[in-house]
């Protein structure tokens, strides 16, 4: 369909809300002319909200600058995978990371539901959603928490079951992960899942990765596991870790399930100093892509870096129906 790379997970859209902010930035590594340079597709841009009081006013917002981005000659919205063949557009799909973007913690499921679809008629459709951040919500436990599943998190999966949008796991505790995956077979619902932007916890031990049991799962349930290019979650003594990721998932029968979701956010405003830069020198932007790509074809084959930068997304898009 496409020799150009697929991203799953980026956050231009938080940084967009920024006052003076423009889309050719070259201060976030996602910003449009790094996305040209790099051969970037397909790019995913996550609607990003904390979990605190007025987190509606962050999905609202930056649903609304997505809808003006797709009205621009900048980038376009990807409504089937046969719009990928023309490589002079950057082609967008929205997502929501983290539910408290349409979900206050004291608000009323059913007006979430509407702020929810609110969201979706602003940006045309919804690839993924994340239920939680790194805390607590009113779904379930995020990445540093070891809270499960929550009533209202069922609620939205009973919501969610006839939607075609999948669940993003990348963000939730073990224990939410995994009450997820038990509910959807508990109901016998077919909402899709994957990890949008995490690696390999035996490669790494951070709780952003995955363990190998959740990396079975989502090899079982046809998912998805989006490299994640933060040093954090590489390993921070060195920059080759990542390969070591990418070889690891190739051991573990994740071939067909690799893709990237390089994470690529405004790092230079974030409160914890101690972890700048956030990115190693080599994937700190878009570009890095064409690198990436030619060591792949050299340490596995050709074959191989086509699945990972784009043909695995593809296949996974097709089973969505685009």
């Amino acid at each position: 369909m496409t020799k150009r790379n697929i991203d799953l997970h980026c956050d231009l859209l938080v940084y967009l809300m920024n006052p003076n902010s423009r889309i050719d930035d070259r201060e976030i590594g996602c910003s449009l002319p790094f996305l040209k340079e790099g051969n970037v597709g397909l790019q995913v841009m996550a609607i990003f909200s904390p979990t605190l009081k007025e987190s509606t006013h962050y999905g609202k917002q930056q649903s609304k600058i997505f809808s003006n981005l797709i009205k621009t000659e900048d980038f376009y919205l990807l409504n089937k995978l046969s719009d990928l063949e023309d490589n002079t557009k950057t082609f967008v799909i929205a997502a929501i990371e983290n539910a408290s973007g349409f979900c206050e913690e004291d608000e009323k499921l059913e007006q979430g539901f509407k702020n929810l679809e609110n969201i979706i008629k602003e940006t045309q459709k919804l690839l993924y959603i994340g239920m939680t951040h790194h805390t607590e919500n009113r779904f379930g436990g995020g990445n540093f928490s070891e809270v499960g599943l929550k009533e209202d998190g069922k609620v939205l999966l009973d919501y969610l079951a006839d939607k075609n949008i999948v669940i993003d796991l990348a963000h939730t505790s073990d224990a939410l992960a995994f009450g997820i995956l038990n509910y959807i077979d508990q109901k016998n619902y077919k909402i899709p899942v994957f990890t949008s932007h995490s690696n390999f916890r035996n490669v790494c031990n951070h709780k952003r990765n995955l363990p190998d049991e959740l990396v079975k799962e989502i090899i079982y349930r046809k998912g998805l596991i989006g490299i994640n290019f933060v040093k954090d979650f590489i390993g921070n003594d060195s920059s080759e870790n990542l390969y070591k990721h990418i070889k690891y998932g190739m051991e573990h029968e994740a071939e067909n399930h690799l893709v990237y979701g390089g994470d690529f956010f405004f790092d230079k405003s974030h409160p914890d100093k101690s972890r700048y830069p956030f990115f190693f020198d080599e994937y700190n932007n878009s570009t890095a892509y064409n690198f990436i790509n030619k060591r792949l074809s050299e340490d596995f084959s050709p074959e191989v870096m086509k699945k990972i930068s784009h043909q695995n997304a593809e296949n996974f898009l097709i089973s969505l129906g685009y």
